[in-house]
C-alpha cells in the first residue's frame, strides 16, 4: 500500500511540472523550483520530488545542471518550433531569415526584405499625422479603445472595401496591432493541433511560422501564375482542411495575381468542404487596378480578410484589421480580449488622419510608378545574370526568379551575406522545400547597380567552385 501511495505522490508532482510547462508558466530553459520549496507547495517529501524530477530527466522534459538546479529541457521548443542547429540552417529558416532583415542595420544592399526603403515612406505626411493626432480629444488619446477598435478608423476602413463592390459595415471590422496579430487571431479560434490547413506553395513564410506554433498539419497548394493549382487543391480537400491562408495579389513572394475563374473554383471547393479562406490583403495599396478576391467574389461568405498598413505606410505604426461577417467577428472579439484586451488607440488615430488625407494617394501613385520603372529595370539586370522571373507582376515590389543552372539559392545567400547583402531563399516560402533553385527579390531595394554587381559576384564565385 506504501509503494502505491508513493506512486501516486511521484505522479502528481510529475503532473504539475507538466502542467506549467504547457500552460507556459515555466518556459523553455526556466528554472524548476528546488526540491525543498516544491515539497513544501505540493505537501509531498522531498524524496518524492526528486523521484518526481528524475523520471522527467528520464523523459528528457527537465534536465539538471550541477550547482545550478533543475531546468526545463531545451531541445525543441515545447511551442513547437524547431530552431536550426546548424549555421547552414540558421541561414536559411524563416524565424532567422525574419530576425536578420530586422536586424541588418549594417548591410548594404536587403532585397531579402519585405518592405519598402525609408526614402519611399510618405514621411512628410505621416509627421503631419502625428501632429494632428495630438490634437485629439483626451478619451483619445488617454483612454482604452472600444472592443471593435476606433470606429472612425473602422468607417474609413469598410469605405475602402466598398471599393471592391462589397458593402461592409464598420461593426464587421475589428482592429489589430497588425496583420501577424489578425492572423494569429484567427488562427486561435478555429485551429486545434492536429488539424489541416492549406498555403500556397510559395507562400510568405511567416505563416509557417504562426502555423508551427499551433502544431497544425500544413499542406502545401503549388502555386501557378493565376492562383492554386485546381487538381492540387481538390486533392488536398480529401483532408478536410480547417483553413486556406493566402494573398490575392499581388501574391508575396511571386508578385503573381488571382485570376477570377481560378477563385471561383477554389470558393466552390471551400464551399463544399467546409472551409474557411483567409485572405491577407497587405499589399492592396500597391496595385492601381485590383486583381480579383475571395472576399469580395464571395461577399464575405466563407471568407475572413486581413490587411495592414505597415507596408505602404509605415512600419512604425502597428496597425491592422479583420473584416468578415458579423458572427465571425463575435467570435474574434472573445479571443482578442483574452490575449490583448484592446487595440493601440493612438496608432489607430495616426493611421485614420494618414488614410483621409487625399496626399496619401496621391503618394500611392507615385510609388505604383516608380515600382513600374523599377520593375523594368530590375527584370533586365537579373535577365542579363541568367535570372529568369518567373512571372512578371502587374503590381507590388516582389519578382520570383529562378537563379542560372547550378545555383542553389541557399548557397548564394551564405555567399553574399560575406558582402553584408541579405538574400531570400526560395526554400524560405516553400513548405515542400521544391524551390532550392528560386529566389524572391524586393525590386525597391534593388535600385543600385552596385548590388547587382555584387550579386554577379556571388555568382561568378559560386560556378567557379
Amino acid at each position: 500500500m506504501v509503494k502505491a501511495y508513493q506512486a501516486t505522490k511521484i505522479q502528481q508532482v510529475m503532473d504539475d511540472i507538466l502542467t506549467r510547462i504547457a500552460t507556459r508558466q515555466l518556459l523553455v530553459g526556466s528554472k524548476l523550483p528546488s526540491l525543498r520549496k516544491l515539497a513544501q507547495s505540493l505537501g509531498v517529501s522531498v524524496s518524492t520530488v526528486l523521484e518526481a524530477y528524475e523520471r522527467l530527466i528520464a523523459d528528457h522534459q527537465i534536465e539538471v545542471r550541477r550547482g545550478s538546479g533543475y531546468f526545463v529541457l531545451n531541445q525543441k521548443d515545447d511551442m513547437g518550433i524547431d530552431l536550426p542547429k546548424t549555421q547552414a540552417e540558421m541561414a536559411t529558416h524563416p524565424f532567422w531569415v525574419a530576425h536578420q532583415a530586422l536586424i541588418a542595420h549594417d548591410a548594404k544592399y536587403t532585397p531579402g526584405c519585405g518592405w519598402l526603403p525609408a526614402s519611399w515612406m510618405p514621411e512628410s505626411l505621416v509627421r503631419k499625422s502625428l501632429r494632428v493626432a495630438l490634437q485629439a480629444k483626451p478619451e483619445d488619446l488617454l483612454s482604452y479603445s472600444p472592443v471593435l477598435g476606433f470606429e472612425p478608423l473602422r468607417d474609413l476602413i469598410s469605405q475602402r472595401i466598398q471599393y471592391y463592390g462589397v458593402n461592409l459595415h464598420p461593426d464587421q471590422i475589428l482592429l489589430t496591432e497588425n496583420g501577424t496579430h489578425a492572423l494569429d487571431l484567427i488562427c486561435r479560434t478555429w485551429l486545434k493541433p492536429g488539424d489541416v490547413v492549406l498555403v500556397d506553395d510559395p507562400c510568405y513564410f511567416n505563416f509557417f511560422t504562426l502555423l508551427e506554433l499551433l502544431q497544425v498539419r500544413v499542406i502545401a497548394i503549388p502555386l501557378t501564375p493565376n492562383g492554386p493549382d485546381l487538381p492540387a487543391f481538390l486533392e488536398a480537400m480529401q483532408a478536410s482542411p480547417k483553413l486556406y491562408i493566402t494573398n490575392s495579389g499581388p501574391h508575396n513572394p511571386t508578385g503573381a495575381s488571382l485570376n477570377i475563374a481560378v477563385a471561383y473554383q477554389v470558393l466552390k471547393m471551400a464551399e463544399q468542404g467546409n472551409m474557411l479562406i483567409v485572405e491577407d490583403d497587405v499589399y492592396a495599396d500597391f496595385e492601381s487596378i485590383p486583381a480579383p478576391r475571395y472576399a469580395a467574389l464571395s461577399n464575405f461568405e466563407r471568407v475572413i480578410q486581413v490587411s495592414s498598413f505597415s507596408k505602404s505606410l509605415s512600419a512604425a505604426f502597428r496597425c491592422g484589421y479583420i473584416a468578415a461577417k458579423s458572427e465571425y467577428i463575435d467570435l474574434l472579439v472573445k479571443v482578442k480580449i483574452a490575449t490583448s484586451f484592446s487595440c493601440n488607440q493612438l496608432n489607430s488615430l495616426l493611421v485614420y488622419h494618414t488614410l483621409k488625407n487625399a496626399q496619401y494617394r496621391r503618394h500611392m501613385d507615385s510609388v505604383h510608378q516608380r515600382l513600374n520603372e523599377t520593375r523594368r529595370f530590375v527584370v533586365a539586370r537579373l535577365e542579363a545574370l541568367d535570372i529568369v522571373v518567373w512571372t512578371i507582376p502587374k503590381a507590388g515590389m516582389f519578382l520570383w526568379c529562378q537563379l542560372p543552372e547550378g545555383i542553389i539559392a541557399e548557397d548564394l545567400v551564405r555567399i553574399c551575406k560575406q558582402d553584408r547583402v541579405i538574400l531570400a531563399a526560395g526554400t524560405n516560402f516553400s513548405h515542400t522545400q521544391t524551390a532550392q533553385k528560386f529566389m524572391r527579390f524586393n525590386i525597391a531595394q534593388c535600385t543600385d547597380q552596385a548590388f547587382f554587381d555584387l550579386l554577379e559576384k556571388g555568382l561568378r564565385q559560386l560556378q567557379n567552385k
